[in-house]
């Protein structure tokens, strides 16, 4: 299906394109880009409230700022869309997020215009201060650094380490603060609560419009105006709101809130913040979803629908071919119920993604059990391992991905005193269309080398919740990971009886010759379905189930390497440190001598696709084991029967 854009926005192809229109056009313009937005992620998919909410603002920018020189940074990236579209990449914009397509987020080898990567939350301000200061450096005076950052990403510690940096720096640099009370779910925290109060204070919004005229005319005072101007507004936030400026306590002079969606009025003041030299925040209050109503309504069910009807509101649904298992984050949240019904001590966390793991399962049935902390990866792991020095047993549910942000806290804070924290890494694996910010390719790597460690992954719905249960019953001696990917598991009737696992023991699941198969976690799958088409094919490699990468099954590799001379380890993970390396290891340990051929995501950045498009490319898929295991087997399967 074919999109049209509007008449203004069709004649946009950079920003310089934008910049020859009047200000009483951005209006019209803004109304067609959002429109088109709609158009493309209604039938696409993709990230759809986020750009919504700040279309004006977008405009805005382009058409004052001279992009790309003058450098402008996008936090997380989910609200680049329209970005993208006034940046050269309207005509292929149909391709995002799809396989071999342009970035779901900013990224720096796809345009000029994408002055840093991201895809991650409260990176923009580190990244556009150490822009400015580099400008500054090289005496590029005039050029202007912009971070558009959330209210969501403000609340993690990152971003106020740049505030606080940036206040010493006097650089020119500019942060937008994107508030509109969301992330992904709704926001949590004293800073949202902070930046509520300023923006819905009706005594300070009344008094400042009541002396706004006095202002206006302040050039009447003479050459201290400016000073005097200070001291005003100071003193009208200072005493009516009864509390300092938290941003001007960091050195940042602050503007605002001002209407997010009134284009030309942010093209007027941004025009006056050009001129304005040091670090400065604009506050921007934004709707989330704006200009769609059902997303204005749900914004954290509109973050990122799927396909849709764009007039009824529909969502898409694709009926499965065949009976498939639920969603392993929803086996994570109902079986997290579960224990907690049966153990007091079984607490949940999650960093601002409860509808994203199912933990809002749990704060629904048990609020004070279950905490939502906010974008804040390393306050999440050091909260859990608070309060298992309490007796207590914490599960810290956090996207693979964006465990990589606390490593630290993991190490020093539980790893090191040997703390029960339960990790339950979601997303670990091939990620799918979010592309490399966001798979899951490292979890197995880092978390081995840890002393302490437990590192395990469910090749089902039925594992995950035994896994889960077993990580509860007593202390391990330290932290225990379990890995699931995203998307679907295999189990229709998932929901049975919990088991304890043996920590460390894998399991046979099939027998066979030739050739001996190891796997873990869920693509454990993929190798069954390889077996079964081998098998008929005449072909009968043996099929193993590791469960766990440390502390690895030792019993169960000597059985495999006893018997076997040909090994394929299988694994949604890197390849250098994973588990196939770990069975490597184990062989030179105990000077076995075999043919062993890794699986799994190479030493290289996999872009964005389908999870199945992309098991194809990095060679780990049911077509990928099969056509190793033949390569492996050497003889025709006629030949091998007459032996």
């Amino acid at each position: 299906m074919e999109v049209q854009a509007g008449h203004l926005l069709s004649q946009i192809n950079i920003p310089s394109d934008l910049k020859k229109f009047k200000e009483e056009d951005l209006t019209e313009i803004c109304k067609e880009l959002r429109q088109y937005i709609i158009d493309i992620v209604s039938v696409n998919g993709g990230h759809f409230a986020s750009s919504l909410g700040v279309v004006e603002l977008t405009v805005a920018l382009h058409y004052v700022m001279n992009t790309p020189y003058d450098q402008l940074v996008w936090d997380v990236g989910h609200q680049a869309y329209g970005h993208k579209i006034l940046t050269g990449r309207r005509e292929v914009f149909h391709t995002n997020r799809i396989y071999k397509g342009i970035s779901g987020f900013p990224k720096r080898s796809e345009s000029e215009y994408d002055t840093f990567g991201v895809g991650h939350s409260s990176t923009s301000i580190s990244a556009a201060l150490g822009m400015a200061v580099a400008s500054h450096y090289k005496g590029e005076k005039d050029r202007q650094h912009v971070a558009v950052i959330g209210d969501g990403s403000m609340t993690a510690g990152m971003a106020f380490e740049a505030l606080n940096h940036a206040g010493i720096e006097n650089s020119n640099v500019l942060v937008i603060l994107n508030d509109n009370c969301m992330s992904i779910d709704p926001n949590v925290g004293a800073l949202k609560d902070y930046l509520t109060d300023i923006t819905t204070s009706k005594t300070y919004n009344k008094f400042r419009d009541d002396v706004s005229a006095v202002l206006s005319k302040i050039s009447e005072l003479g050459p201290n105006a400016h000073e005097i101007v200070k001291k005003i507004e100071k003193s009208i936030k200072g005493t009516l709101l009864k509390k300092s400026n938290l941003f001007e306590a960091l050195n940042f002079r602050y503007f605002g809130p001002i209407d997010g969606h009134d284009v030309v009025h942010l093209a007027k003041v941004l025009k006056d913040l050009r001129d304005i030299p040091g670090p400065k925040l604009l506050h921007c209050v934004t709707v989330k979803g704006k200009g769609y109503a059902l997303a204005e309504k749900d914004q954290t069910k509109w973050h990122s629908p799927g396909l849709f009807n764009k007039i009824t509101g529909e969502i898409k649904k694709t009926a499965p071919s065949k009976p498939q298992g639920p969603k392993y984050q929803d086996v994570f949240g109902h079986t997290m119920v579960e224990l907690a019904e049966m153990n007091d001590k079984v607490m949940g966390i999650t960093p601002a993604m409860p509808s994203g793991c199912s933990l809002n399962i749990m704060m629904k049935a048990m609020p004070h059990r279950a905490f939502d902390v906010g974008i804040a990866e390393q306050h999440a792991v050091t909260f859990a391992a608070g309060l298992a020095t309490q007796g207590l047993i914490p599960f810290c549910n956090i996207y693979s991905s964006f465990m990589q942000r606390a490593y630290d806290q993991v190490v020093h804070d539980v790893a090191l005193q040997k703390l029960p924290v339960v990790f339950c890494l979601d997303r670990a694996g091939i990620a799918g269309a979010d592309g490399p910010t966001h798979h899951g390719a490292y979890d197995i790597a880092y978390f081995r080398c840890i002393p302490n460690m437990i590192v395990s992954a469910p090749m089902n719905e039925e594992e995950l919740r035994n896994l889960m249960y077993t990580a509860q019953l007593k202390n391990h001696g330290g932290p225990f990971s379990i890995r699931y990917p995203r998307g679907n598991g295999v189990m229709p009737e998932w929901k049975r009886p919990l088991k304890e696992i043996e920590i460390g023991k894998g399991r046979k699941i099939t027998a066979g010759e030739d050739v001996a198969i190891l796997t873990i976690g869920h693509i454990g799958n993929e190798a069954a379905k390889a077996c079964l088409e081998l098998n008929a094919e005449g072909y009968y490699p043996a099929h193993y189930d590791m469960r766990f990468a440390k502390p690895i099954d030792e019993e169960l590799l000597h059985e495999v390497f006893k018997n076997f001379k040909n090994v394929i380890t299988v694994e949604d993970g890197c390849i250098q440190g994973g588990m196939g390396s770990a069975v490597l290891e184990f062989m030179a340990d105990h000077q076995y001598q075999a043919v062993v051929k890794r699986l799994g995501i190479p030493d290289a950045i996999i872009e964005h696709g389908e999870q199945a498009e992309l098991w194809n490319e990095c060679g780990y898929d049911a077509f990928a084991i099969l056509k190793t295991v033949k390569e492996m087997v050497k003889a025709k399967p006629t030949e091998r029967l007459v032996g």
